[in-house]
């Protein structure tokens, strides 16, 4: 009898972007197109698994390389607004 095969699990890091206007885009780096919306960050989140996700099946489907995906850490990146006063 065969064991049944085990599903990959690939690691992708995703940036949010806050809107102007409320909610989060969500880039993928390592996979370009591949753009989702949520209006939390939480369901940005959720959006971005699902378009990841699609977006593999999609490469997979056209025979597509699948890019590896990161064993990194988890990292937290924010924006600084820095006024220099001799510029």
């Amino acid at each position: 009898m065969r064991k049944p095969k085990k599903a990959k699990v690939y690691s992708y890091q995703i940036n949010l972007v806050s809107e102007a206007e409320g909610g989060y885009t969500v880039l993928v780096p390592l996979l370009p197109g591949c753009v989702t919306y949520g209006e939390t960050i939480e369901e940005a989140v959720e959006n971005a698994k699902e378009a990841i996700a699609l977006h593999l099946e999609n490469l997979a489907a056209h025979r597509q390389p699948i890019p590896k995906g990161q064993e990194s850490i988890p990292m937290f990146t924010t924006l600084v607004h820095v006024t220099p006063s001799n510029v």
